[in-house]
């Protein structure tokens, strides 16, 4: 064990499965640990750092707003907080934006600004739809709308008042929405359970349902936004208008900042003293925002991110055909993954990770990829060399 690990050990809480390793510097796709080897960043801080690491533009950003004012609360006007909103709105169908620190605020804001919506407008309906297999967060309120029940064990009894259907399954959102619904959460791809994109027509559906009933459509867009399926949103292939979208991870291109967006009308429930964050969209957070969201529109990184995906994504189904150990191909942009045959691929994880390439796995036998925006070719074709030599370890195992 390193030192590191030791001292780590010795003072933090045991909730995470670190990885042998201690990261010291970044630049672009490339990490070097505390040892001065090199890698290949295939995972992004989970999908937050999508302009690569210790972006010019970013890390100008806050080396000039830090020498300013790093923090001031929300009792006053922000000018990047103003114009950050500015830009989300201009580039979005929703109208308000309120900035907090994460996804999983960014989930509770939607959760209760849909319910006191609901309220607010007489319909008084407090249930929420969610998806089984979903991913929105850890505190009681995105918890209980998470639909993955291992991430419920021992903090129940979870926030009363929602249910689940299986995702892509308009039959079962039929059955499931009615007049006690004010809300339907759901995720264009739901990423920490597998990469599984939303069946064409499917949100298109839901959003009438939700027309129909009066119910909010809410979109998870905590993963999928900000370029990383080939649009600057993930709602806008489905061509549907959400009426509460959510956003962190690569909002601030890693500097924690998130955000909700709302229609008008839906955010004027939204009154003083109901909601509140201390360092929501502070000077500093928004700073990083704003130079993060400048430097995807202006250099068209969504684009991109959608043509090096299509690439990425035809290398990885020539990789399934020399594999049996690989069941499918699955993605969107450049968030795309390979579900394997076998139970628990940590090895894999590994030995990649000793060659140098970092790859993230979710449900023990799915390989998740979220490489940055700016990702070369000549980088996935590297990292997906290394990949084709472990699988070759495990087919053995399946056939």
């Amino acid at each position: 064990m390193n030192d590191f690990q030791k001292r780590a050990e010795a003072v933090l809480t045991p909730n995470y499965r670190r990885q042998p390793v201690m990261f010291v510097r970044g630049k672009g796709a490339k990490l070097w640990d505390s040892e001065g080897k090199e890698y290949l960043d295939f995972v992004a801080g989970i999908a937050a750092v999508n302009l690569g690491h210790c972006h010019p533009e970013v890390t100008r950003a806050l080396r000039t707003q830090a020498k300013k004012l790093v923090h001031i609360s929300n009792h006053f006007y922000i000018e990047t907080q103003i114009e950050l909103a500015e830009l989300l709105v201009k580039n979005s169908s929703l109208d308000r934006v309120f900035f907090c620190n994460s996804g999983t605020e960014a989930n509770e804001a939607a959760l209760k600004l849909a319910r006191r919506y609901s309220r607010e407008k007489g319909k008084g309906g407090y249930e929420i739809i969610s998806a089984w297999n979903s991913f929105h967060g850890r505190t009681f309120g995105s918890l209980s709308a998470t639909g993955q029940e291992k991430f419920w064990k021992g903090f129940e009894p979870l926030v009363p008042g929602f249910k689940f259907v299986e995702f892509g399954n308009l039959e079962q959102m039929k059955s499931a929405i009615n007049s006690n619904t004010c809300a339907v959460i759901l995720e264009p791809v739901q990423g920490e359970g597998g990469v599984y994109p939303a069946p064409p027509g499917y949100l298109q559906g839901v959003r009438k349902l939700c027309d129909e009933t009066g119910a909010l459509l809410i979109l998870d867009e905590v993963q999928t936004a900000m370029g990383r399926l080939g649009k600057l949103f993930g709602y806008e292939w489905a061509d549907v208008q959400p009426d509460i979208i959510t956003l962190a991870k690569a909002l601030g291109n890693g500097f924690p900042i998130g955000a909700m967006l709302a229609k008008k009308d839906v955010a004027e429930a939204l009154v003083p003293g109901t909601h509140a964050s201390t360092f929501g969209g502070n000077p500093l957070a928004s700073s990083a925002a704003l130079a993060t969201l400048k430097t995807i529109l202006e250099n068209n990184l969504a684009e991109r991110a959608q043509k090096i995906g299509e690439y990425f994504h035809s290398q990885l189904n020539r990789l399934k055909k020399n594999h049996p150990c690989i069941k499918e191909v699955r993605g969107v942009g450049l968030m795309l993954a390979l579900e394997l045959k076998a139970e628990r691929c940590e090895r894999v994880i590994e030995g990649m990770r000793e060659k140098g390439f970092i790859i993230n796995l979710t449900h023990n036998n799915v390989l998740r990829f979220l490489p940055s925006l700016l990702v070369k070719r000549k980088e996935i074709s590297k990292m997906l060399s290394a990949l084709d030599q472990e699988l070759a370890k495990i087919d053995p195992e399946v056939i």
